[in-house]
């Protein structure tokens, strides 16, 4: 009978179920269970085995830069970093709401560390987030005309939660950059979440957009009422290198 309801549940893809009852029953010293604790029991294995099944394909989907968590963020005064900030970010209302968030500072200085473990945490909480570095979409994006597959391209990117844009600014905007930076933008305006990270501070996010309606348009759109986070301090990668070097 037992080998049968095995069976039936892997059939059934009950795995967290399966895998419980198969422990149990593969065990020395077995648990009693109640009729309804039993039920209790196998029912929490499968729904946890879903929820990290779920968690862990939307981490894929993400297609993040780094494995990050907010638990390993690195905080120093020298680095500006408000914890509280950080924590409140946590919460995920600036999804909820469709805010964005700017995180500026020089390079090295760990600011697509944050975007990700912040996207890594929204996945956690079973929100939609898809990770991009902005030189690299827009080149996708900019093929994806050519071939036909760009308002495909655009329609994925729509349907996130929270898009996290990374290395923002690395080079001043094309014409056809400027107007995928604006659809994008304007996707997302009062419907869905942002983070924008630039080496570049926000006060000349002008001068790399470029040509003055678009780029009045866009920083409209991002800028006003953003959640700011303006790090400081020498290159993290700089110090790592440092701290790992042999003394001479």
């Amino acid at each position: 009978m037992n080998a049968a309801t095995l069976d039936k549940m892997r059939k059934m893809k009950l795995q967290g179920m399966y895998r419980v009852f198969k422990t149990s029953l593969e065990s020395e010293k077995p648990e009693t269970y109640t009729p309804d604790e039993l039920i209790a029991h196998l029912v929490d294995a499968e729904w946890d085995d879903r929820q990290n099944r779920s968690i862990d394909q939307k981490v894929k989907n993400a297609r993040f830069r780094y494995k990050a968590d907010l638990e390993g963020l690195y905080y120093h005064s020298d680095r500006n970093i408000d914890r509280n900030q950080i924590m409140r970010l946590a919460e995920c209302s600036f999804i909820d709401k469709a805010e964005c968030v700017l995180v500026t500072g020089s390079t090295g200085i760990g600011k697509s560390y944050i975007a990700s473990a912040l996207g890594h945490h929204a996945c956690s909480r079973g929100y939609r987030v898809v990770y991009h570095n902005v030189p690299k979409l827009f080149s996708k994006l900019k093929m994806s005309k050519a071939d036909g597959s760009y308002i495909k391209e655009i329609a994925r990117i729509e349907r996130q939660q929270l898009l996290i844009l990374d290395d923002f600014g690395l080079q001043p905007l094309d014409a056809q950059s400027r107007t995928v930076l604006m659809e994008l933008v304007e996707d997302r305006h009062g419907k869905s979440a942002l983070i924008i990270t630039s080496q570049v501070p926000v006060s000349k996010w002008y001068d790399i957009i470029g040509e003055q309606t678009i780029a009045d348009a866009i920083l409209d759109r991002i800028v006003h009422h953003a959640h700011r986070l303006e790090l400081k301090g020498e290159s993290l990668r700089k110090r790592r290198k440092a701290d790992n070097e042999p003394n001479t």
